[in-house]
């Protein structure tokens, strides 16, 4: 790992990326060398291809990388939160592994991040990428716009693009949020509810180089409409402590 005990850990899940995550990787390095001390933790999903040979003979020469692999195939969201449950940083980046969110864009989110945790002084803070200029396919793009319509309107998470896998926050707060499959869709409205603060930020958006999505239609917005359920039904159960400092004897 690097020198010093990194301050932002970027954590990426992969499935089946072996063309994608050398350039990433590049990027990352590019984008916080100077900015921060990082590492990057990518949890290699139980991929049928090349990708975690390809991440562990780049990890040979890059300290900063760890390489976690899953011996079952569990998904982004549980491939999400090894990572964070890994990385070392008290501050947390993750990125999708397909290539399509810019690392160059982590600085950014970092300084707005610890804006707000200044200025809000309590609290768990996330700062979510909004994919303002998105680069997918019409049907795609209509797909999304229909899933944060309709996850908006139910969940009062006033997030744009709740999907954008380009996310910031605190490691503990992430760790303190109940797990679910698929709960990466939902993290500004869980973090909401636990009293935090969200703000989303726009990001760049880029085409796909390698590969294929992972993701179509049925599994984007149908599926999605089970899980809005579950998640206000914690929204109903929440109770957020004002904790008043305890009294001790002198």
């Amino acid at each position: 790992m690097s020198p010093r005990a990194p301050e932002i850990s970027v954590v990426v899940p992969v499935h089946n990326e072996s063309g994608n995550v050398v350039a990433l990787l590049d990027e990352i390095e590019a984008a916080l060398t100077g900015v921060a001390a990082f590492e990057a933790v990518f949890v290699d999903d139980r991929s049928s291809d090349d990708t975690a040979g390809v991440l562990q003979a780049y990890a040979q020469t890059h300290a900063w990388l760890a390489v976690v692999r899953h011996a079952n195939n569990c998904g982004q969201s549980t491939a999400v939160r090894t990572g964070v449950r890994f990385a070392r940083a008290p501050v947390v980046a993750t990125l999708d592994g397909d290539g399509q969110n810019h690392p160059a864009d982590i600085p950014a989110l970092l300084a707005r991040w610890r804006s707000l945790q200044q200025a809000s002084g309590r609290g768990p803070v996330l700062i979510a990428g909004w994919r303002a200029k998105r680069l997918d396919t019409p049907l795609r793009r209509f797909s999304s716009r229909v899933a944060n319509g309709v996850r908006s309107r139910l969940l009062g998470d006033a997030t744009p693009d709740s999907g954008c896998g380009l996310k910031l926050f605190a490691r503990d707060d992430f760790l303190d949020l109940p797990y679910f499959d698929h709960m990466h869709r939902f993290l500004p409205a869980l973090f909401r509810r636990a009293g935090g603060t969200v703000e989303s930020v726009p990001v760049r958006h880029r085409n796909r180089a390698h590969g294929q999505s992972h993701y179509g239609v049925g599994n984007r917005l149908w599926v999605g409409l089970v899980d809005i359920l579950g998640v206000m039904w914690l929204q109903r159960r929440a109770r957020i402590a004002q904790v008043a400092a305890p009294e001790r004897k002198a």
